[in-house]
């Protein structure tokens, strides 16, 4: 009985062992992407380093990048241990086999016949697996180089390779001079350096492996950002762009926009057109008031060119722009502050590369255009916008500002005629007013004459004010009459005129017909309980406003001004005194 027993056990094992031959398939799996087109963007990354890259999909919905197969078990582990140490693939890469994968999406194209002697295991019969590529030579039996043996293989590199050499360790930061494939005390210092870096002993001479993990590394970066050079025919510019970050987009004169890719988080523009020297500082200017410039950064404008940094902590970006032969040409680098070590090469290749071909600028008639859109040098890009501007003038002669308290409160920044910088010398709840100075000093068209005794009632006065906050380049005129020398409930300091304004005008100066300022207009209440007519406006006159000025270190300028002025010279002297208050 026991004899039957064990012919029968021995009749089962058999019957469920694998085919003579078969062997198991062990792959390196080295990284997971959420979507199809990230991974086989990983893996045409990869390709360009290992020539056994494959890709499946996982059941969790997610998509493997792997390289292999391997039939030993021990010999998979002894190349993911190699490939670790030498920085090639992440540190969380780990063996696996064929059970943990699904379709095959990489390589792409038709399948290839796997090899007769290692059978894939059976699948599926609806499943279609595409052939894996042969097996790469095993970097664990590669045996390194003593130091003459490096130098003797050194010594038969070609010049290509030479330089190859120098572009790698100018990529990861240990080059900063020319790729000139001369081997000089420069590049032996930065082979050292790199050694050093990766736990080598330092000795200036690279090793066989030591030079083809270094170049491998590069293309492996190169490949993940596709830096390429560009030839951007139609706005006359050449320079290396990271093609598998950003795509074309768009034409939009003057720019030529680059959207992200894959959800790189990376944008591009180039920038082309005819001008001058104050086309490339109204650039200068205009750019600075985009969202994808932020405030942060360094700044630099020069006669012929700037540059401008913008960092806070969603976005980053890198602007510059020249001047040469009549054409303006420059380019925009956008990216998430994450990846700033990506991009810090990037923006290097971009430096280096950057080139302006031919006296062809973009054709604002390459794409059609309205007038309204034409007018617009920032047409098709966000411009950041302040939270709310109000009107101010000048009362004094660097440029210190009076206007009301709601344009200053709770702002983060405080600009004038959105270009300069201002900071808050008082902010009064009482009186509602306040004063502003620029960051550095300014020179105002004209300064406000307050005037020193009493307005008639009756009489026409104008306000000055931005009724369209920053929406016009210019403060309006609006017109209306003095009723009273005090408010309706008998309010002494204010007076109150019959005019209807807009919420911008609030902070503006309110001129008699001589041109002297009788007082600033104040902003409606419209949280009061009792509401009054939008016919009815309220202004501090000019004898509050002037000790409160003396109070903070200023002395205020008392109107001589006698007999009317001219509706032109009136326009002129109240277009030059005020002053758009903008909070950010």
């Amino acid at each position: 009985m026991k004899q039957v027993f064990f012919l029968l056990l021995v009749v089962m094992i058999a019957a469920f062992a694998p085919p003579a031959g078969a062997q198991e398939q062990i792959w390196l799996q080295i990284e997971a992407q959420p979507t199809l087109s990230k991974a086989e963007d990983r893996a045409r990354a990869y390709a360009a380093l290992f020539p056994d890259v494959a890709g499946f999909a996982l059941g969790s919905g997610w998509y493997a990048v792997v390289l292999g197969p391997y039939q030993d078990r021990a010999v998979a582990e002894d190349r993911l241990a190699a490939l670790k140490q030498e920085g090639m693939v992440p540190r969380d890469s780990y063996l696996a086999d064929r059970s943990s994968y699904r379709d095959a999406f990489w390589p792409a194209g038709p399948a290839a016949p796997a090899p007769e002697e290692e059978p894939a295991p059976p699948l599926p019969p609806d499943d279609t697996i595409a052939a894996q590529p042969p097996e790469a030579p095993e970097v664990a039996n590669l045996i390194d180089e003593s130091p003459a043996e490096a130098r003797a293989a050194e010594a038969g590199l070609t010049a290509d390779e030479r330089r190859a050499v120098q572009a790698a360790l100018h990529w990861f930061g240990f080059y900063r001079s020319g790729i000139d494939g001369a081997f000089g005390p420069g590049t032996r210092k930065s082979m050292a350096a790199w050694q050093e870096a990766n736990g080598r002993e330092p000795t200036g001479v690279l090793t066989t492996m030591q030079r083809e993990t270094l170049v491998a590394a590069h293309a492996l970066a190169q490949a993940e950002t596709g830096l390429a050079p560009i030839t951007e025919a139609e706005a006359g510019i050449e320079i290396v762009l990271p093609t598998a970050l950003i795509e074309f987009s768009h034409y939009e004169p003057p720019f030529v926009h680059y959207r992200e890719k894959n959800g790189s988080g990376v944008q591009v523009i180039l920038i082309s057109q005819p001008g001058d020297q104050s086309t490339l500082y109204g650039l200068y200017d205009a750019l600075q008031t985009l969202e994808t410039v932020p405030l942060d950064g360094a700044r630099n404008r020069s006669e012929r060119s700037f540059t401008i940094d913008g960092r806070s902590g969603g976005v980053a970006s890198h602007s510059y722009a020249e001047l040469s032969k009549g054409l303006v040409k420059g380019y925009m680098l956008i990216w998430n502050p994450r990846d700033d070590d990506r991009m810090a090469h990037v923006l290097a290749a971009m430096q280096e590369s950057f080139r302006s071909t031919g006296d062809k600028a973009l054709d604002p008639g390459l794409v059609p255009m309205s007038d309204e859109h034409r007018e617009g040098l920032m047409s098709g890009l966000v411009v950041r916008r302040p939270a709310l501007s109000r009107s101010g003038f000048y009362v004094d002669g660097e440029g210190a500002v009076l206007t009301v308290r709601e344009a200053v409160e709770g702002c983060n920044r405080v600009t004038l005629d959105l270009r300069t910088d201002a900071s808050v010398v008082f902010s009064d709840a009482v009186t509602g007013l306040a004063l502003v100075r620029p960051a550095r000093p300014l020179a105002p068209p004209a300064v406000a004459d307050l005037l020193s005794g009493s307005a008639r009632p009756g009489q026409e006065i104008a306000v000055s004010g931005y009724s369209y906050e920053d929406r016009l380049p210019a403060p309006t005129l609006t017109f209306g009459t003095l009723e009273d020398m005090k408010g309706l409930d008998g309010e002494a300091g204010l007076a109150r005129l019959s005019l209807t304004a807009l919420p911008g005008d609030a902070g503006g100066p309110v001129l008699d017909g001589a041109g002297a300022v009788i007082g600033m207009l104040l902003p409606r209440d419209d949280r009061a309980a009792r509401r009054l007519p939008d016919s009815v406006a309220y202004v501090a006159q000019a004898a509050t406003i002037a000790p409160r000025l003396a109070e903070a270190g200023l002395a205020p300028r008392a109107s001589t001004r006698s007999g009317a002025l001219a509706p032109a010279d009136l326009n002129r002297l109240a277009e030059g005194m005020t002053v758009l208050v903008s909070c950010w």
